[in-house]
């Protein structure tokens, strides 16, 4: 008898967890039967999702009201559907407003073996929805590898599995050779700017980012800008680059074929000399490019004064924190002005070495150079099932 995995994911990346946890599993356990909700590359992997994924994909916090009822259906439906099939277990990804209102009410009614895939940040804030989500939750897959003994204190089972960013292809020389054709960078140096993937972010980001960019430019005139954008927020940074310096080079990922458009973006990482992003898992796609970085983040006044009061950390860089280091400079809240953006930038550029051990140890503990993390995922469910 075939081995039947109910699995669901909400948004993009957890699609992609999704389906190299499937491959995974497929590798380990031919005949896996799947069932759930998920998005195009878990429909590559034989997944055929019992409603679209984007529902869930745009309920974001800031959109939960207005779609709640709606929502709420959506959770029934699912669990219902679990309760029904009897699955061997139930996988979650990430989004936890889903997920786990999905598995509180399948445990309340069977004892389905659920697996949650993505700890919740308890050592950044909220600790206590480690306890919270052992309530629904058997077993968690951690992207991170100080995150089990977290966890574990909680009463789950935990495995660190690898994060999906060492799995990721890095730009070959020929691809940043034609990033430079395509956009008329020629032999210049360039710093990239990363001001976000969401409307508030760039809203927040891009007019602080392109003043300190313009400082920087101003001394060291031989730099160029290039900014790869998120398809979401193209639009927006179109209209912010007025402001930029005069030269800053935008890559729309709109305007090419997507393995194009992953290509440049590959290629922009990789061929750019020192980088300024927004805080988020981009500093770790920059670590694995090994381009030295500055990490900036501009929040809500009420947001800020909640995070100073409640963080457990004093970095919110995952370089910084997987690395035990403090070699990535953040300029945070009050401290995200562009005259503390372009110091840092230049200072980052007259030691641009200094963050180079820290990025390829990230790299190391994440899982670099081992088994897949899709692979080391499948295995770790198909072991805790026994």
């Amino acid at each position: 008898m075939s081995l039947r995995v109910f699995i669901l994911a909400g948004e993009p990346s957890g699609d992609r967890l999704g389906a190299a946890l499937m491959a995974g599993l497929r590798q380990l356990a031919p005949g896996v039967q799947f069932d759930g909700i998920g998005g195009a590359l878990m429909a590559e992997q034989g997944l055929v999702s019992r409603f679209p994924m984007d529902e869930l994909s745009v309920m974001g916090l800031a959109e939960v009201l207005p779609k709640y009822r709606h929502l709420k259906r959506r959770i029934r439906e699912t669990a219902d559907a679990v309760l029904e099939t009897k699955p061997d277990v139930l996988i979650t990804i990430d989004s936890p407003d889903f997920s786990l209102r999905v598995a509180r009410l399948v445990k309340a009614r069977s004892n389905i073996r659920t697996v949650h895939y993505v700890a919740p940040s308890v050592w950044a804030w909220r600790p206590k929805r480690a306890g919270k989500m052992a309530e629904v939750i058997d077993h968690v897959l951690a992207l991170l590898p100080f995150e089990p003994p977290y966890m574990e204190a909680a009463g789950m089972d935990c495995d660190f599995v690898g994060h999906p960013v060492v799995a990721e292809p890095q730009a070959t020389a020929d691809e940043i050779a034609a990033l430079r054709a395509e956009f008329g960078l020629g032999d210049s140096p360039f710093v990239l700017a990363l001001p976000g993937s969401r409307r508030s972010e760039v809203g927040r980001l891009a007019p602080v980012f392109g003043e300190a960019l313009k400082r920087f430019v101003a001394q060291h005139p031989e730099y160029r800008v290039v900014v790869p954008a998120a398809a979401p927020v193209a639009a927006m940074v179109q209209k912010a680059l007025v402001d930029w310096p005069t030269d800053t080079v935008m890559i729309d990922p709109g305007r090419f074929l997507p393995e194009r458009a992953k290509a440049h973006k590959r290629a922009a990482f990789a061929g750019a000399d020192l980088a300024l992003a927004a805080s988020g898992t981009v500093s770790l796609e920059l670590a694995a490019a090994a381009t030295p970085m500055v990490i900036a983040y501009r929040f809500q006044w009420l947001t800020w004064q909640i995070m100073k009061r409640m963080a457990l950390i004093d970095t919110v860089t995952l370089v910084n924190l997987v690395s035990d280091s403090r070699v990535v400079p953040e300029c945070l809240g009050p401290d995200c002005t562009a005259e503390n953006i372009a110091a840092q930038l230049d200072a980052v550029l007259t030691q641009a070495d200094a963050q180079q051990d820290a990025m390829a140890l990230t790299m190391q503990r994440l899982g670099a150079g081992g088994e897949a993390p899709g692979l080391r995922a499948a295995r770790a469910v198909l072991e805790r099932l026994g």
